[in-house]
Protein backbone atom coordinates (compact mmCIF):
# COMPACT_ATOMS: atom_id res chain seq x y z
CA UNK A 1 0.00 0.00 0.00
CA UNK A 2 1.43 3.38 -1.06
CA UNK A 3 -0.47 5.12 1.67
CA UNK A 4 -1.95 7.96 -0.99
CA UNK A 5 -5.25 8.20 -0.22
CA UNK A 6 -4.50 9.02 3.66
CA UNK A 7 -3.21 12.52 3.32
CA UNK A 8 -4.24 16.14 2.04
CA UNK A 9 -2.83 17.65 -0.81
CA UNK A 10 0.21 19.60 0.22
CA UNK A 11 1.73 22.21 1.32
CA UNK A 12 -0.35 24.64 0.35
CA UNK A 13 -0.23 27.93 1.58
CA UNK A 14 -2.71 30.12 1.00
CA UNK A 15 -1.85 32.80 3.64
CA UNK A 16 1.46 33.49 5.50
CA UNK A 17 1.17 32.26 9.31
CA UNK A 18 -0.07 32.91 11.35
CA UNK A 19 -2.60 34.25 9.39
CA UNK A 20 -5.69 36.81 10.60
CA UNK A 21 -7.78 33.50 12.42
CA UNK A 22 -4.64 32.22 14.05
CA UNK A 23 -3.39 35.40 15.14
CA UNK A 24 -7.05 35.95 16.74
CA UNK A 25 -7.09 32.48 18.80
CA UNK A 26 -3.13 32.39 20.00
CA UNK A 27 -4.18 36.21 21.71
CA UNK A 28 -6.98 34.46 23.47
CA UNK A 29 -4.49 31.05 24.71
CA UNK A 30 -2.07 33.66 25.78
CA UNK A 31 -4.38 35.83 27.88
CA UNK A 32 -6.37 32.78 29.65
CA UNK A 33 -3.95 29.74 29.71
CA UNK A 34 -0.71 29.99 32.06
CA UNK A 35 2.77 30.48 30.91
CA UNK A 36 3.88 26.92 31.11
CA UNK A 37 1.96 26.61 27.48
CA UNK A 38 4.95 26.21 25.24
CA UNK A 39 4.60 25.28 21.46
CA UNK A 40 2.77 28.05 20.01
CA UNK A 41 5.56 30.56 21.78
CA UNK A 42 7.70 28.50 19.45
CA UNK A 43 5.61 28.35 16.07
CA UNK A 44 2.58 30.34 16.00
CA UNK A 45 0.40 27.80 14.41
CA UNK A 46 -3.48 26.68 15.18
CA UNK A 47 -4.52 23.26 13.99
CA UNK A 48 -7.33 22.44 12.57
CA UNK A 49 -7.44 19.72 10.67
CA UNK A 50 -5.23 16.80 10.41
CA UNK A 51 -5.14 13.63 8.04
CA UNK A 52 -2.78 11.45 7.56
CA UNK A 53 0.94 13.12 7.52
CA UNK A 54 -0.91 16.42 6.51
CA UNK A 55 -2.49 19.46 8.72
CA UNK A 56 -4.33 21.95 8.35
CA UNK A 57 -4.73 25.68 9.90
CA UNK A 58 -7.50 27.48 10.53
CA UNK A 59 -6.84 29.89 7.77
CA UNK A 60 -6.59 27.28 5.25
CA UNK A 61 -2.63 26.64 4.96
CA UNK A 62 -1.75 22.94 4.33
CA UNK A 63 1.41 21.82 6.01
CA UNK A 64 3.28 18.06 5.25
CA UNK A 65 3.63 17.24 8.84
CA UNK A 66 7.15 16.13 10.67
CA UNK A 67 6.45 15.83 13.80
CA UNK A 68 3.56 13.56 14.68
CA UNK A 69 2.99 15.16 18.28
CA UNK A 70 6.31 14.18 19.25
CA UNK A 71 5.90 10.74 17.82
CA UNK A 72 1.99 10.15 18.90
CA UNK A 73 0.43 9.89 15.50
CA UNK A 74 2.80 7.45 14.62
CA UNK A 75 -0.40 5.96 12.44
CA UNK A 76 -1.26 8.82 10.92
CA UNK A 77 -3.76 12.04 11.83
CA UNK A 78 -7.23 10.83 11.50
CA UNK A 79 -6.71 7.16 10.33
CA UNK A 80 -9.90 5.98 8.93
CA UNK A 81 -8.61 2.12 9.37
CA UNK A 82 -7.89 3.39 12.90
CA UNK A 83 -10.33 5.55 13.81
CA UNK A 84 -13.58 3.62 13.11
CA UNK A 85 -12.57 1.25 15.86
CA UNK A 86 -12.13 3.91 18.35
CA UNK A 87 -15.85 5.83 17.38
CA UNK A 88 -17.58 2.43 17.15
CA UNK A 89 -15.94 2.04 20.79
CA UNK A 90 -17.30 5.50 22.10
CA UNK A 91 -20.48 5.12 21.06
CA UNK A 92 -20.74 1.96 23.25
CA UNK A 93 -18.50 2.69 25.92
CA UNK A 94 -16.15 5.17 27.51
CA UNK A 95 -14.37 4.61 30.77
CA UNK A 96 -14.35 1.68 33.13
CA UNK A 97 -11.56 1.74 35.28
CA UNK A 98 -9.51 -1.24 35.06
CA UNK A 99 -12.81 -3.73 34.36
CA UNK A 100 -11.97 -6.07 31.59
CA UNK A 101 -13.74 -5.24 28.42
CA UNK A 102 -13.70 -7.13 24.98
CA UNK A 103 -11.17 -3.98 23.40
CA UNK A 104 -8.74 -4.32 26.67
CA UNK A 105 -7.71 -7.96 26.36
CA UNK A 106 -7.64 -7.31 22.08
CA UNK A 107 -5.15 -4.87 23.05
CA UNK A 108 -3.60 -6.89 25.49
CA UNK A 109 -3.59 -9.81 23.15
CA UNK A 110 -2.48 -7.38 20.39
CA UNK A 111 0.75 -6.32 22.65
CA UNK A 112 1.46 -9.51 23.68
CA UNK A 113 2.58 -10.40 20.01
CA UNK A 114 4.82 -7.56 19.48
CA UNK A 115 6.40 -7.15 22.37
CA UNK A 116 10.38 -8.11 21.34
CA UNK A 117 12.59 -10.69 22.06
CA UNK A 118 11.35 -13.09 25.55
CA UNK A 119 8.54 -10.69 26.08
CA UNK A 120 6.40 -11.89 23.17
CA UNK A 121 3.23 -13.92 24.23
CA UNK A 122 4.78 -14.25 27.28
CA UNK A 123 4.57 -10.88 29.53
CA UNK A 124 2.17 -9.30 31.45
CA UNK A 125 0.60 -5.72 31.14
CA UNK A 126 -0.24 -3.11 33.23
CA UNK A 127 -2.53 0.13 32.14
CA UNK A 128 -1.86 3.29 34.04
CA UNK A 129 -2.65 7.57 33.90
CA UNK A 130 -2.70 8.60 30.05
CA UNK A 131 0.75 9.70 30.03
CA UNK A 132 4.10 8.87 29.27
CA UNK A 133 5.40 9.98 32.88
CA UNK A 134 2.79 7.47 34.49
CA UNK A 135 4.02 4.42 32.77
CA UNK A 136 8.01 5.51 33.95
CA UNK A 137 6.10 6.14 37.42
CA UNK A 138 4.71 2.39 37.22
CA UNK A 139 7.87 0.48 36.14
CA UNK A 140 9.54 2.46 38.63
CA UNK A 141 7.25 1.31 41.29
CA UNK A 142 7.08 -2.33 40.15
CA UNK A 143 11.25 -2.88 40.16
CA UNK A 144 11.30 -1.34 43.29
CA UNK A 145 8.44 -3.38 44.70
CA UNK A 146 10.31 -6.66 43.05
CA UNK A 147 13.77 -6.12 44.41
CA UNK A 148 12.88 -4.23 47.70
CA UNK A 149 15.49 -1.74 46.72
CA UNK A 150 15.18 2.08 46.33
CA UNK A 151 17.70 3.47 44.18
CA UNK A 152 17.80 3.98 40.11
CA UNK A 153 20.23 4.76 36.99
CA UNK A 154 19.48 6.45 34.41
CA UNK A 155 21.90 7.83 31.05
CA UNK A 156 23.04 11.19 30.19
CA UNK A 157 20.98 12.32 27.41
CA UNK A 158 17.35 10.45 28.69
CA UNK A 159 14.08 12.30 29.07
CA UNK A 160 11.80 10.18 30.95
CA UNK A 161 8.89 12.90 31.98
CA UNK A 162 7.85 15.21 33.84
CA UNK A 163 6.52 13.74 37.23
CA UNK A 164 9.23 13.83 40.40
CA UNK A 165 10.20 9.95 39.48
CA UNK A 166 10.47 10.71 35.97
CA UNK A 167 12.08 13.69 36.06
CA UNK A 168 14.41 12.50 38.40
CA UNK A 169 15.84 10.09 35.76
CA UNK A 170 15.62 13.08 33.08
CA UNK A 171 19.08 14.05 32.31
CA UNK A 172 18.61 18.08 30.49
CA UNK A 173 18.98 20.34 33.56
CA UNK A 174 17.00 22.77 31.98
CA UNK A 175 13.50 19.94 32.98
CA UNK A 176 14.91 20.05 36.65
CA UNK A 177 16.51 23.46 37.89
CA UNK A 178 13.90 24.44 39.61
CA UNK A 179 12.16 21.43 41.40
CA UNK A 180 14.75 19.84 43.34
CA UNK A 181 15.00 17.77 45.27
CA UNK A 182 13.24 15.29 43.10
CA UNK A 183 13.12 11.27 43.54
CA UNK A 184 15.66 9.98 45.81
CA UNK A 185 18.90 8.23 44.90
CA UNK A 186 18.93 8.88 40.49
CA UNK A 187 22.40 8.01 39.39
CA UNK A 188 23.38 8.95 36.06
CA UNK A 189 26.02 6.55 33.70
CA UNK A 190 27.23 7.93 30.58
CA UNK A 191 25.65 6.94 27.13
CA UNK A 192 27.39 6.49 24.42
CA UNK A 193 26.46 9.64 22.24
CA UNK A 194 28.90 9.14 18.79
CA UNK A 195 28.95 12.61 18.03
CA UNK A 196 29.13 13.93 21.64
CA UNK A 197 30.88 11.20 23.38
CA UNK A 198 32.31 11.85 26.95
CA UNK A 199 35.54 9.64 25.96
CA UNK A 200 36.50 11.22 22.74
CA UNK A 201 36.54 8.24 21.29
CA UNK A 202 35.85 8.06 17.11
CA UNK A 203 35.58 3.97 17.68
CA UNK A 204 31.85 3.47 18.00
CA UNK A 205 32.63 -0.13 19.53
CA UNK A 206 35.42 1.30 21.48
CA UNK A 207 32.86 3.79 23.05
CA UNK A 208 30.50 1.22 23.65
CA UNK A 209 32.54 -0.43 25.64
CA UNK A 210 34.05 1.74 28.12
CA UNK A 211 30.37 2.89 28.40
CA UNK A 212 29.52 -0.09 29.60
CA UNK A 213 32.53 -0.80 32.01
CA UNK A 214 31.43 2.84 33.89
CA UNK A 215 28.01 1.19 34.56
CA UNK A 216 29.45 -2.05 35.59
CA UNK A 217 31.81 0.14 37.86
CA UNK A 218 28.74 2.12 39.51
CA UNK A 219 26.88 -0.83 40.15
CA UNK A 220 30.01 -3.79 40.97
CA UNK A 221 32.71 -1.63 42.20
CA UNK A 222 31.96 -1.80 46.30
CA UNK A 223 33.63 2.09 46.49
CA UNK A 224 31.43 3.35 43.75
CA UNK A 225 29.05 4.77 45.99
CA UNK A 226 26.23 3.65 44.62
CA UNK A 227 23.83 1.01 46.28
CA UNK A 228 22.51 -1.57 44.66
CA UNK A 229 19.83 -0.38 42.51
CA UNK A 230 16.79 -1.26 41.88
CA UNK A 231 16.41 -0.66 38.11
CA UNK A 232 18.80 0.58 35.21
CA UNK A 233 16.41 2.62 32.53
CA UNK A 234 17.57 3.26 29.16
CA UNK A 235 15.88 5.12 25.99
CA UNK A 236 17.36 2.39 22.99
CA UNK A 237 17.50 5.38 21.21
CA UNK A 238 17.12 8.51 22.56
CA UNK A 239 14.88 11.15 21.37
CA UNK A 240 14.85 14.17 23.09
CA UNK A 241 18.55 13.71 23.59
CA UNK A 242 18.96 14.32 19.65
CA UNK A 243 18.00 10.97 18.22
CA UNK A 244 21.43 9.71 19.43
CA UNK A 245 21.89 5.86 18.34
CA UNK A 246 24.16 3.87 20.15
CA UNK A 247 26.87 1.59 19.00
CA UNK A 248 25.61 -1.98 17.69
CA UNK A 249 25.89 -3.88 21.07
CA UNK A 250 25.41 -1.38 23.79
CA UNK A 251 21.81 -1.53 24.97
CA UNK A 252 22.33 -5.48 24.97
CA UNK A 253 25.14 -5.16 27.18
CA UNK A 254 23.78 -3.04 29.38
CA UNK A 255 20.93 -5.56 29.50
CA UNK A 256 23.21 -8.51 30.66
CA UNK A 257 25.32 -6.11 33.06
CA UNK A 258 21.73 -5.37 34.77
CA UNK A 259 20.59 -9.07 34.98
CA UNK A 260 23.55 -10.60 36.17
CA UNK A 261 23.24 -8.01 39.28
CA UNK A 262 19.76 -8.73 40.14
CA UNK A 263 18.51 -5.26 38.32
CA UNK A 264 15.79 -4.58 36.39
CA UNK A 265 16.34 -3.82 33.33
CA UNK A 266 13.37 -0.91 31.81
CA UNK A 267 13.36 -0.13 28.04
CA UNK A 268 11.77 3.27 27.60
CA UNK A 269 9.86 2.96 24.64
CA UNK A 270 7.70 5.41 24.71
CA UNK A 271 8.71 7.63 21.88
CA UNK A 272 10.70 5.11 19.88
CA UNK A 273 8.51 2.21 19.72
CA UNK A 274 5.57 1.20 17.52
CA UNK A 275 7.50 0.93 14.69
CA UNK A 276 8.63 4.59 14.81
CA UNK A 277 12.53 3.18 13.89
CA UNK A 278 11.57 0.30 11.73
CA UNK A 279 11.17 -2.48 14.10
CA UNK A 280 8.09 -2.18 16.60
CA UNK A 281 10.23 -1.34 19.38
CA UNK A 282 13.75 0.20 19.44
CA UNK A 283 14.97 -2.22 21.79
CA UNK A 284 14.89 -5.09 18.99
CA UNK A 285 17.62 -3.22 17.13
CA UNK A 286 19.79 -4.54 19.93
CA UNK A 287 18.31 -8.08 20.10
CA UNK A 288 17.70 -7.21 23.91
CA UNK A 289 15.22 -8.32 25.89
CA UNK A 290 13.77 -5.86 28.76
CA UNK A 291 12.35 -6.88 31.88
CA UNK A 292 9.95 -3.62 31.53
CA UNK A 293 9.16 -1.71 28.40
CA UNK A 294 7.14 1.52 28.88
CA UNK A 295 4.99 2.96 26.27
CA UNK A 296 2.11 6.15 25.84
CA UNK A 297 2.37 8.32 22.77
CA UNK A 298 1.16 6.14 19.74
CA UNK A 299 -0.18 3.26 22.17
CA UNK A 300 -3.39 5.13 21.63
CA UNK A 301 -3.25 4.45 17.71
CA UNK A 302 -4.92 8.36 16.61
CA UNK A 303 -3.17 10.64 19.67
CA UNK A 304 -5.87 9.04 22.26
CA UNK A 305 -4.15 9.34 25.90
CA UNK A 306 -3.13 5.93 26.97
CA UNK A 307 -0.23 4.75 28.75
CA UNK A 308 1.13 1.59 30.34
CA UNK A 309 3.97 -1.00 30.76
CA UNK A 310 4.73 -4.79 29.40
CA UNK A 311 6.75 -6.98 32.05
CA UNK A 312 8.22 -10.71 32.24
CA UNK A 313 5.63 -12.48 34.27
CA UNK A 314 8.16 -13.46 36.95
CA UNK A 315 7.89 -9.60 37.83
CA UNK A 316 4.12 -9.93 38.65
CA UNK A 317 4.72 -9.62 42.02
CA UNK A 318 2.35 -6.96 42.44
CA UNK A 319 -0.78 -7.19 45.37
CA UNK A 320 -4.32 -6.06 44.03
CA UNK A 321 -4.07 -1.90 44.36
CA UNK A 322 -0.38 -1.91 44.62
CA UNK A 323 -0.76 0.16 41.80
CA UNK A 324 -4.26 2.44 41.05
CA UNK A 325 -5.48 5.40 39.03
CA UNK A 326 -9.07 6.29 37.94
CA UNK A 327 -7.71 6.48 33.99
CA UNK A 328 -6.03 2.93 34.29
CA UNK A 329 -6.91 2.81 30.51
CA UNK A 330 -8.95 4.74 28.14
CA UNK A 331 -10.81 1.74 26.65
CA UNK A 332 -11.52 4.26 23.84
CA UNK A 333 -7.53 4.60 23.37
CA UNK A 334 -7.91 0.99 23.58
CA UNK A 335 -9.92 -0.09 20.53
CA UNK A 336 -7.84 2.13 18.72
CA UNK A 337 -4.66 0.54 19.94
CA UNK A 338 -5.50 -2.31 18.97
CA UNK A 339 -6.61 -1.60 15.41
CA UNK A 340 -3.09 0.74 14.50
CA UNK A 341 -1.62 -2.27 15.41
CA UNK A 342 -4.03 -4.57 12.84
CA UNK A 343 -3.51 -1.88 10.60
CA UNK A 344 0.27 -1.71 10.52
CA UNK A 345 0.17 -5.57 9.87
CA UNK A 346 -2.63 -5.90 6.98
CA UNK A 347 -0.42 -3.22 5.17
CA UNK A 348 3.00 -3.89 6.24
CA UNK A 349 3.48 -0.17 7.60
CA UNK A 350 6.99 -1.43 9.36
CA UNK A 351 8.94 -2.12 5.57
CA UNK A 352 7.26 1.15 4.36
CA UNK A 353 9.14 2.66 7.34
CA UNK A 354 12.45 1.22 6.75
CA UNK A 355 11.98 2.07 2.86
CA UNK A 356 11.19 5.68 3.12
CA UNK A 357 13.47 6.29 5.59
CA UNK A 358 16.36 4.95 4.64
CA UNK A 359 15.60 6.95 1.22
CA UNK A 360 15.11 10.00 3.59
CA UNK A 361 18.46 9.20 5.77
CA UNK A 362 20.76 9.24 2.37
CA UNK A 363 19.29 12.34 1.14
CA UNK A 364 20.25 14.35 4.27
CA UNK A 365 23.58 12.48 4.85
CA UNK A 366 23.72 14.01 1.00
CA UNK A 367 22.65 17.24 2.48
CA UNK A 368 25.57 17.11 5.15
CA UNK A 369 28.09 16.87 2.61
CA UNK A 370 27.06 19.88 1.13
CA UNK A 371 26.73 22.26 4.23
CA UNK A 372 29.32 23.90 6.15
CA UNK A 373 27.13 23.84 9.63
CA UNK A 374 25.73 20.28 9.77
CA UNK A 375 27.60 18.14 11.89
CA UNK A 376 25.81 15.25 11.96
CA UNK A 377 22.86 13.28 10.98
CA UNK A 378 21.77 10.03 12.56
CA UNK A 379 18.79 7.92 12.89
CA UNK A 380 16.34 4.81 12.54
CA UNK A 381 13.57 4.11 10.32
CA UNK A 382 11.97 7.42 10.49
CA UNK A 383 13.58 8.64 13.65
CA UNK A 384 15.90 11.07 12.53
CA UNK A 385 18.28 13.93 14.07
CA UNK A 386 20.18 16.75 12.15
CA UNK A 387 22.72 18.38 14.06
CA UNK A 388 24.03 21.94 13.61
CA UNK A 389 27.20 23.14 15.03
CA UNK A 390 28.92 26.47 14.48
CA UNK A 391 32.35 24.89 13.34
CA UNK A 392 32.95 20.99 12.72
CA UNK A 393 35.75 20.60 14.37
CA UNK A 394 34.96 22.59 18.02
CA UNK A 395 31.21 20.79 17.55
CA UNK A 396 29.98 24.22 19.26
CA UNK A 397 26.35 23.75 18.91
CA UNK A 398 24.02 26.41 16.86
CA UNK A 399 20.63 26.51 18.50
CA UNK A 400 20.12 29.84 16.43
CA UNK A 401 20.00 28.32 13.12
CA UNK A 402 17.63 26.05 14.21
CA UNK A 403 15.11 28.55 15.54
CA UNK A 404 15.87 29.89 11.72
CA UNK A 405 15.40 26.76 9.98
CA UNK A 406 12.22 25.84 11.82
CA UNK A 407 10.15 28.88 11.13
CA UNK A 408 11.18 29.71 7.62
CA UNK A 409 9.82 25.75 6.86
CA UNK A 410 7.11 26.07 8.44
CA UNK A 411 6.04 29.51 6.52
CA UNK A 412 6.57 27.27 3.61
CA UNK A 413 3.60 24.54 4.64
CA UNK A 414 6.50 22.12 6.93
CA UNK A 415 6.19 21.51 10.44
CA UNK A 416 9.46 19.96 12.15
CA UNK A 417 10.70 20.50 15.64
CA UNK A 418 14.10 20.41 17.46
CA UNK A 419 15.53 18.61 20.29
CA UNK A 420 19.29 18.05 21.66
CA UNK A 421 20.24 19.39 24.92
CA UNK A 422 21.16 22.59 22.97
CA UNK A 423 18.50 22.62 21.52
CA UNK A 424 20.78 22.71 17.83
CA UNK A 425 19.03 18.83 16.69
CA UNK A 426 16.10 19.42 13.97
CA UNK A 427 13.86 15.71 15.21
CA UNK A 428 12.36 14.35 11.68
CA UNK A 429 9.53 12.47 12.86
CA UNK A 430 6.78 12.47 10.59
CA UNK A 431 3.88 10.06 10.76
CA UNK A 432 5.11 6.41 9.52
CA UNK A 433 1.93 6.87 6.94
CA UNK A 434 3.93 9.44 4.57
CA UNK A 435 4.14 9.20 1.14
CA UNK A 436 7.17 9.54 -0.71
CA UNK A 437 6.16 12.23 -2.33
CA UNK A 438 4.94 13.86 0.65
CA UNK A 439 8.80 13.29 2.12
CA UNK A 440 10.79 14.27 -1.03
CA UNK A 441 8.79 17.40 -1.14
CA UNK A 442 9.32 18.06 2.63
CA UNK A 443 12.61 17.40 2.87
CA UNK A 444 13.41 19.56 -0.36
CA UNK A 445 11.74 22.77 1.47
CA UNK A 446 14.10 21.22 4.55
CA UNK A 447 17.35 21.10 1.97
CA UNK A 448 16.59 24.77 0.75
CA UNK A 449 15.96 26.24 3.89
CA UNK A 450 18.80 24.96 5.73
CA UNK A 451 21.41 26.43 2.73
CA UNK A 452 18.80 29.50 2.89
CA UNK A 453 19.81 30.02 6.46
CA UNK A 454 23.26 29.33 6.06
CA UNK A 455 23.63 32.20 3.61
CA UNK A 456 21.76 34.39 5.88
CA UNK A 457 23.13 33.42 9.33
CA UNK A 458 26.72 32.13 8.03
CA UNK A 459 30.13 34.16 8.37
Amino acid sequence: MTFDSLHFKAPKMVVEPPGPKAKRIIKMQAETEGNAIYYPKVLPFVPQTGFGATIKDVDGNTYIDFSAGVSVLNFGHSNPHVLKSAMDQMRRLTHTLDFPTVARTDLVKRLEGIAPGSLRNNCKVVFGGPSGSDAIEASFKLAKFATKRHSVIAFSGAYHGQTTGALAATAEKKYREHYSPLGPEVHFAPYPNLYRNPFDSDNPRELGRLCAGYLEDMIENPDSGVMPPAAVIIEPIQGEGGINVPPEGFVKEVEKIAKRNGIVFIADEIQSGFGRTGKWFASEHSGASPDIITMAKSLGGVGLPIAGIMYKKELDVWTPAAHVGTFRGNVVAMAGGAAAIDFAKKFRLLDHVNRVGGRALKFLVGLKSESKYIGDVRGKGLFIGVEFVKDRDTKEPWKQICDSIQLACFKRGVIIWRGGGYGNVIRLLPPLTITEDLLTEGLGIFAEEVKNAEKRMGP
